[in-house]
Formats: structure tokens, sequence, C-alpha cells
């Protein structure tokens, strides 16, 4: 790709096996500047600071650049590399949008942006980026594939297949891969597709820990409870310390009424994925089902330390409010709730219920006949309302 005044483009790969497009942008003239002053030399020291994982000079480096010359792309694009590396995901967004205003039109920059959003969870904006990257490149593979996927994460499994089954042929031996497509088939009622995803799993899996993991996440997205608590008991029973399936579960106990059991393994997750919130949050609705709002409280707090924005952590700490008698906090909590997820029957419910113990009627009646207009699409989403949590699936490696 040719741009004036700019050079070329390098690809290298993380040790997180995705790609990362460090688009260099070299000025065509020899500066005459003091080293110092040069921000091409600034650069290039930055960009060996990269390759050579040391982040925090080539954060500098980038910066440094930067002041020298605000419009350089470059330093743009591999300043989001560095956060991105370091997991810095709105910082490393915030970087390659500028990028993208410098300059457009590189699909490049667009894929490092959806693998932001990606590992950001932020699903529907990375399947934005990584369409705009086979627009203008029809045979990238990397996005393909990361389009899938994102599409499976969001749900959308209509287009996860019709995305991932053409990559079919080259990902037969890929766990993740063959995982996404099972449930994505058994979610649009093609069962014996999804059997036969589930079979190829077995046949290269085999009895491992993370097999049985794989298996029982699967059943779990199924609904299929039994089945799902079977596999996830022998993933524990092969590797207690498997990441997930303490938590995974803890869900199925808690589908099948077996709070006491739940609650056990969601505390057992804890120490193992210290910093995800859902154990923290599903422990608190146990709470609230067992009448301890101080233990729910606790639990919901410790989850939302961990991601300020859980619109169900929200919610609980707000029901847990009004369960122990504190109705004005608990309608603060739930209001809360509704900020981020205002399309929720259930919290509009939850918050005509308090306020109707504060005497409230009219707000009350408002907030009850929302969630009512709500209740149709809700009844949906309802069947989902407890779902299984599992790491990202890791992007191939780069294709020729």
């Amino acid at each position: 790709m040719n741009l004036p005044e700019y050079g070329h483009v390098v690809k290298v790969r993380t040790p997180s096996m995705f790609p990362v497009l460090l688009v260099l942008f070299l000025p065509q003239a020899p500066s005459q500047q003091p080293p110092t002053q040069d921000p091409r030399v600034v650069f290039q020291r930055a960009q060996n600071a990269l390759l050579n994982r040391d982040y925090a000079s080539a954060e500098k480096g980038f910066q440094r650049v930067l002041l020298l010359d605000p419009r350089s792309a470059a330093a743009y694009s591999n300043l989001g590399v560095v956060y991105m590396r370091t997991e810095r995901y709105d910082s490393a967004i915030r970087a390659f949008q500028e990028a993208k205003k410098l300059a457009q039109r590189m699909p490049g920059i667009d894929l490092n942006l959806g693998l932001a959003y990606y590992h950001k969870q932020e699903f529907t904006k990375a399947i934005r980026e990584f369409s705009q990257v086979l627009q203008a490149r029809t045979d990238e593979y990397q996005a393909r594939y990361l389009l899938g996927m994102s599409y499976f994460l969001d749900d959308d499994y209509q287009h996860a297949v019709q995305v991932l089954e053409p990559l079919a042929s080259g990902e037969r031996d890929n766990l993740d891969f063959l995982f996404a497509l099972g449930i994505c088939y058994g979610k649009l009622k093609r069962g014996e597709e999804s059997q036969k995803a589930f079979d190829q799993m077995l046949r290269l899996g085999g009895d491992t820990a993370h097999m049985h993991f794989l298996l029982g996440k699967a059943y779990l997205d199924l609904y299929q409870n039994e089945q799902a608590r079977e596999e996830l008991e022998k993933a524990i029973s092969l590797d207690p310390k498997l990441g997930f399936t303490h938590f995974n579960l803890g869900v199925a106990y808690q589908r099948m009424g077996m709070l006491q059991e739940a609650a056990k393994e969601f505390d057992a997750e804890m120490p193992l994925t210290p910093r995800e919130p859902w154990s923290y949050e599903s422990r608190g609705e146990v709470c609230l089902h067992l009448n301890q709002p101080d233990e729910a409280i606790r639990f919901y707090r410790q989850a939302l330390a961990r991601q300020p924005q859980l619109p169900k952590s929200l919610a609980g700490l707000g029901k847990a409010y009004v369960q122990k008698g504190e109705t004005a906090q608990g309608i603060r909590y739930l209001k809360k709730a509704l900020a981020f997820d205002p399309g929720n029957a259930s919290f509009h419910y939850q918050l005509g219920q308090a306020y109707r113990k504060a005497d409230q009627s009219q707000e009350a009646e408002k907030e009850l006949a929302t969630a009512q207009k709500l209740q149709a699409a809700a009844r949906e989403k309802q069947a989902e309302r407890l779902s299984g949590k599992a790491p990202l699936p890791s992007p191939p490696a780069q294709r020729p």
C-alpha cells in the first residue's frame, strides 16, 4: 500500500498469537534535525524497544514522536500496539482511532482496532472494524476468522455460521473453532451438524480437562444442564485449577437449583480468575436467593470493583438494599443499572416494586408499565440470564 510521504508496513506476531500491524510511516527525505529532535530517529528507537518488548520505553518514545510530529499516524498506531500488549484496551482504542483519522483506508489499523474491541468484548464494534478490513482485503484470513468469532460471541449465530463455515476445512483441528461452530449449529437447531462438531472435538481433544471444559461449556450454552454438569465435573477431576471451569459448573448447579453447591464453585473460581467479576456477581445472586442481603452487597461490590459498569451487579445491589429495607438506596442502584441497560424489563419491574415500597405510586406504575411493554422481548432473554463464561477464543496464526 503506497501513501504519500510514507513508507512500509511491518507485521509481527504478539505472544498471545494475534497479529499486530506496526504501521511505519517514514519521511522520504533525510532529516537535517539533531537526533533528539528528529522524529524519525526517535520513532526508530521506540520501534526497537517495542520489538524487544520494552513497552515502557516504547510508550515514552512514541509519545515523544507525537510531541515532535502530532500528525504521525505511525506513532499513534504503534502506541496502540503498546497499549494492546499491556492490556490497556481503552487507551489502545483511542490511539488507533487517532491513527485512523490521519491515515484512512488502512486495513492494518482497522484490524488492530477490531482486535482491541474484541479483547474488550465489545463485539458489535469489533464486527464493524473486521468488516471494513474485508472490504479492502477480501482474502484477509484472520479478519474473517475474527469476524465469525465476534458474531458468535455477540450471539448472532446465523451470521457466525455464514462467515465460519467456509473456513471449516482449514480449522478442523482447532478446538475453539469447532466449539463455536458446534454451538452455532445447536442454536440454529441443526442438531446433526452440531453433534458432528462436538464428536470431532472429542476425537481431537481426548480425555483432557480442557476438552471436557469445552464440551461442558458447549452443553451449558445449549441449556443441556445435566450433560454440562457431567463434563465440567470431569474437567475439574482432571485439573481443579483450570480457569472458568468452577464458574461454569456453578452456573449449571445454579440453574438446577443447587444453590449451596453453586456457591462453593463460585468461591473456588475466585482465586483462579481473580480479575474477572463473574464469580462475585453470581455469588451475590446466590446470596439474594438465600435471603442474605449483606453478603450479597459484599459480593456485588467486589464484582463492580473489577468492572464498574455491570448492569446486573448494580441491579443486584439495588435488590439487596431493598431486601434490607433500605429502599431509597435500592432505588438509586436500580436506576444506575437502567442507565446502562434501559431495555431490561426485569430492572424496570424491580424498580417499580421498590417505588411501591417507598409509597411513590406514580413512579411505580410508570416503571411497571414499561416492564410490561418489554416483557415479550424479555422472555426470550430470560432463558439466557444464567450464562457461562470462557476465555476468548484465540485468533489463528497468520495464514499465507
